[in-house]
């Protein structure tokens, strides 16, 4: 007990030394000083095989690339990971959650830091084809997500399917290593030739991915366990995720990184704390999985209450921490805007004078040492808890749906 507190208690403890530090020192400006000037010299350089590739545009190549780009999105993620749930393969959907969470962070951290541009549209051609699209043009370029989340998600799968079926043939392991390699080969120059990347990006979407893979690899035998049966977990998680809000680098210029990352830190957060409280109930390796004990047209059916039942818990997720987080803010003294769900405080600050910040208490001072803001967006709170919210019913609320309606 005293060695699980102990650790716990120094990985908090390091990054929360990390945030002070790294805020003392502008590390993040240090950084993006050293690395930026580099990348941008690549980025402007590589226009040219750009607009080479763009040479052989077509209409089937533009559906083509933009269709994979929405089979390897993190909406196609979002949508997919709750029916693997429900199929029954529940540890290879939690480890692909995390793992996506993981991506999400690493990735949009580093693009984050750099703040390096995508390619200068025109000379180059940018298809967006989805809102998706849209808003991943907003954000910075280095590392392209789109390869680094293929590299990981699919280089796992392929080795989760290779381990559960105990597949030890040479031709069909290679034949599963053929089409990731090929998968992520097409996403890397779909990003290209749709114009969202250089190929720098894919370089470094590439590297880091297939660095994050391997490390996940290492450890995700020890982080299941400690999700399934370990001590403190729900507790713990929901320290890490408030401390990674405070650690994740601020850009040169606002983009929707950070808000992507909020999501997915709620949907892990809720996936851990769902997984910790009904394992032994719903996710245990004994239950039903479809194609064996659980048939095609149950599955069906699970999926049919749990999408209905995920969008009404989305919507009173977030429709509750509307209401509360604001009425907790102003009941700590902390200064609140919000840009987008809360009308009343678009642009504004809740706090009447600028001296009850200077007098407020601990918990705000520290906050703002952290921030280096005069105020906070509750939307990020309120988009970690709705998230939270749908996520934990994925894991809790459905399962246990599914065992009353004998699905």
């Amino acid at each position: 007990m005293e060695s699980i507190a102990l650790w716990q208690g120094v990985t908090l403890a390091g990054i929360l030394s990390w945030i002070v530090i790294s805020s003392c020192l502008n590390v993040t400006q240090m950084i993006r000083s050293l690395v930026q000037p580099w990348v941008t010299h690549h980025v402007i350089t590589g226009a040219p095989l750009i607009i080479q590739i763009q040479k052989y545009e077509h209409g089937f190549l533009d559906a083509l690339f933009s269709g994979l780009s929405c089979v390897v999105s993190v909406p196609f993620y979002t949508a997919f990971l709750p029916l693997l749930f429900w199929s029954g393969h529940g540890k290879l959907a939690r480890q692909m959650t995390l793992l996506m969470a993981f991506c999400d962070y690493t990735g949009n951290c580093i693009k984050d830091v750099v703040s390096a541009p995508r390619p200068k549209c025109p000379p180059v051609r940018r298809i967006t084809a989805t809102k998706d699209e849209e808003d991943n043009a907003l954000e910075y370029g280095l590392p392209s997500s789109h390869t680094l989340n293929t590299v990981c998600l699919s280089g796992y799968l392929l080795h989760y399917v290779l381990s559960y079926t105990k597949n030890q043939d040479f031709f069909v392991e290679f034949a599963g290593f053929a089409i990731v390699c090929l998968l992520v080969g097409f996403i890397g120059l779909g990003r290209v030739y749709l114009g969202m990347h250089s190929l720098i990006d894919i370089i470094g979407g590439l590297s880091i991915g297939l660095a994050i893979l391997a490390f996940w690899l290492a450890v995700h035998d020890y982080v299941d366990d400690f999700i399934v049966s370990g001590q403190n977990v729900t507790t713990f998680w929901a320290a890490l995720s408030f401390l990674l809000l405070f650690a994740y680098p601020t850009p040169e210029f606002p983009t929707p990184s950070f808000e992507y990352h909020t999501a997915f830190n709620g949907v892990a957060f809720g996936i851990v704390a769902g997984i910790q409280q009904t394992y032994h109930q719903f996710h245990h390796e004994a239950v039903p999985r479809i194609f064996t004990q659980l048939t095609v047209p149950a599955f069906l059916g699970r999926a049919l209450v749990g999408i209905l039942t995920i969008l009404i818990v989305k919507f009173c997720s977030k429709a509750l921490a509307k209401w509360v987080l604001p009425v907790v803010s102003n009941t700590l003294s902390i200064p609140i805007k919000s840009t987008s769900y809360i009308p009343m405080l678009n642009g504004s600050v809740s706090v009447k004078k600028s001296d009850e910040i200077k007098q407020s208490g601990y918990i705000q001072k520290l906050l703002f040492f952290f921030s280096h803001q005069n105020s906070f967006d509750v939307d990020t709170g309120i988009r970690f808890l709705q998230y939270a919210g749908l996520a934990w019913s994925v894991v809790d609320l459905v399962p246990s749906l599914f065992t009353h309606l004998r699905l």
